[in-house]
């Protein structure tokens, strides 16, 4: 009789068409995000390099390329660092409070108006920011110059017209409070009903059971949601360009009249009246908010990677 050591094998499952064609159009997407990606790194790298090669003389500032970006690279990590701080506490603070705390047609309603602002396009939120906030805030970075001054940030002198650093920096923790907020929620509302029941039945309340269940299970999704706001802040041009006075120099003082400018604003600003090298300027400086990007982006990925099996996410 023949052998049986070896079992027969296994058929393979036939695919229907329109797994097939659904499995090639998501590796085709997945393929063209990388050669879109690779594209735009060549096109800044080719447009970048005769500003990497020519001397100091003849970058716009006529002090060389490191003096003439370093400063922009400063305000632009300022500004969405501290935009960061302010909105990620708030918006995992939003997303607790309509999630578990909240009646459930007032969560609707909140819900709604989170995700509507997270439509409104940047352009507004600069309006805003230069006709509302900034006037509003002249008196109490007055009051932080007076009071406060020996803190670096509130060195002062106040700024008269209150377009500071400040307001820049509350602009974009308004612009990205939304979208940190929104995924948020959609991670806490993932969270196991067993483990929120299971603290619950063991006496925790509810605070202790948001503690112990519901931030650890969506720990991963906070810090995901934290990098895509800071991406979004360290790319914002428009807001950035209508609220702030950039004088130029690095500084930390975020009430003062001297402030740093940042990258996508700059670029926005002296493109149209830029000609040779200076656009090659401009670009290297692209290049360099690009690397940023993608660097944090990385560095976020590698971050919910090392946490994923300590998060509940599997």
């Amino acid at each position: 009789m023949p052998s049986t050591a070896e079992g027969p094998r296994a058929r393979k499952v036939p695919q229907r068409p329109g797994d097939r064609i659904f499995a090639g159009a998501s590796t085709g997407a997945g393929v063209l995000i990388l050669v879109v990606l690779a594209g735009v790194a060549a096109f800044l790298l080719v447009e970048a390099w005769p500003a990497l090669l020519a001397p100091a003389e003849d970058i716009p500032n006529g002090e060389g390329l490191a003096v003439y970006i370093w400063p922009l690279l400063f305000g632009t990590l300022l500004s969405a660092v501290f935009a960061l701080l302010i909105a990620a506490p708030l918006a995992v603070a939003i997303a607790l409070f309509v999630t578990y705390y909240a009646p459930r047609r007032l969560a609707q309603v909140l819900g709604y108006v989170i995700d509507l602002l997270a439509a409104v396009p940047s352009i507004v939120y600069g309006l805003w920011g230069f006709n509302q906030l900034a006037p509003l805030t002249v008196e109490p970075t007055g009051w932080l110059a007076e009071n406060l001054g020996f803190i670096p940030f509130f060195e002062g002198p106040a700024s008269a017209t209150g377009r500071t650093m400040l307001v820049a920096i509350l602009v974009l923790a308004v612009m990205i409070l939304p979208i940190i907020t929104a995924v948020v929620r959609e991670a806490f509302r993932q969270t196991p009903r067993l483990h929120e029941e299971a603290s619950l039945a063991l006496g925790a309340t509810r605070w202790e059971m948001i503690r112990m269940a519901v931030l650890p299970f969506g720990r991963s999704s906070i810090i995901g949601a934290s990098m895509l706001g800071l991406g979004r802040a360290l790319g914002e041009t428009m807001a950035v360009a209508i609220v702030l006075s950039v004088s130029g120099g690095v500084t930390f003082n975020l009430i003062g009249t001297g402030n740093p400018g940042t990258i996508a604003a700059n670029i926005a600003l002296q493109f149209p009246e830029s000609t040779g090298i200076s656009v090659n300027t401009l670009i290297t400086s692209g290049l360099v908010l690009f690397a940023l990007t993608l660097v944090v982006n990385m560095a976020a990925r590698a971050v919910i990677e090392r946490r994923k099996e300590f998060s509940g996410a599997n």
